[in-house]
């Protein structure tokens, strides 16, 4: 695979970042619960993503992205590949700047981010079994209509937007010196390692994915891209291929990557309505399995647990409440 010529973002670009979505996002809670203290034996917060306008923390790239597209770039149009959140992002910020979408999807998306990006706007094409048959969809139609592709993962705009939510997290609680990212495409993850390295780097950002999809996991232990099997049932960590610049950030700055099992997710995700009250989708609760999985290692750390989604689907949500009772 060839390198990339991209610009990797730095703290001054997340800064810039949190003044472009400002206007239309606000800070999300941070918000702590004993329980989850009592399980780990760590300090934790929350960081609650799930309350952002579409669900999850990919709207802050989306709208640090659009917002700041050439009119040439606007005027043809945008299409991206997604199992869901990135889709509603993009369409999200599409909306709000004027600008039309296309979101491929794997067939058996996720049904509720589905309905969403359908309300959205967008135009929604869903064909293929997983991402990496809608990433081939997408860039196909970049091709034939001329359309401005935006990668999932290969944007420093959407990386620096998606950042801010660590910059959040380090403003509002100094002492945090822990925070735990879920990872599919990375962005999430290379954005904390950023904003720690530039405003704490004494602190510590641990990746999560799932053993179903490590392929991010199997690239950042090796130092090169690898593709792996890609069949996890959470959709927010379901890639089968790595995605080269939150690679390269992660290569350079990320602490520590663990990966958990899909039962681990789901038990999370119970875990997490039972403390927190929130639903969660297991890739949201992904860095609450991986702090149960270290908490030998994070007792009495400060820890921020990064809830990336709140867009769980009804099957989802069946499998989950039957651990609740």
């Amino acid at each position: 695979m060839a390198t990339l010529d991209l610009a990797v973002p730095v703290l001054e670009d997340v800064l810039r970042a949190r003044k472009t979505i400002s206007p239309f996002l606000r800070p999300t809670p941070l918000f702590q619960y004993p329980g989850l203290d009592r399980l780990t034996g760590a300090r934790i917060w929350i960081k609650h993503e799930n309350h952002q306008p579409v669900g999850a923390f990919k709207v802050r790239g989306g709208i640090n992205l659009v917002s700041q597209l050439s009119e040439e770039e606007r005027s043809r149009g945008l299409v991206t590949a997604s199992t869901g959140n990135h889709g509603q992002s993009i369409a999200y910020a599409a909306r709000l700047f004027g600008v039309m979408a296309t979101i491929c999807a794997p067939a058996q998306a996720n049904p509720v981010k589905v309905d969403a990006i359908r309300d959205l706007g967008a135009t929604l094409v869903l064909e293929g079994r997983n991402f990496d048959d809608a990433k081939a969809n997408a860039e196909r139609l970049a091709e034939e209509k001329d359309y401005r592709y935006v990668d999932t993962g290969n944007e420093p705009l959407l990386i620096a937007g998606v950042a801010t939510h660590t910059l959040e997290i380090f403003e509002e609680e100094p002492g945090i010196d822990t925070v735990i990212v879920p990872l599919g495409g990375g962005s999430s993850a290379a954005g904390a390692s950023i904003v720690k390295q530039g405003l704490k780097p004494r602190a510590e950002v641990i990746a999560v994915q799932s053993e179903q999809a490590p392929a991010a996991y199997r690239s950042w232990t090796e130092r090169r891209l690898i593709t792996a099997p890609n069949e996890t049932i959470a959709e927010g960590m379901a890639t089968g291929q790595p995605f080269e610049l939150p690679q390269r950030i992660l290569w350079d700055l990320l602490d520590d990557f663990v990966l958990v099992s899909d039962d681990e997710l789901l038990q999370a995700t119970a875990t997490m309505l039972t403390y927190t009250r929130n639903l969660v989708e297991p890739a949201g609760a992904a860095s609450l399995a991986a702090a149960i999985k270290l908490r030998d290692r994070l007792r009495g750390k400060s820890v921020a647990l990064i809830c990336s989604g709140g867009n769980i689907s009804p099957a989802q949500l069946k499998q989950v409440v039957a651990r609740v009772s």
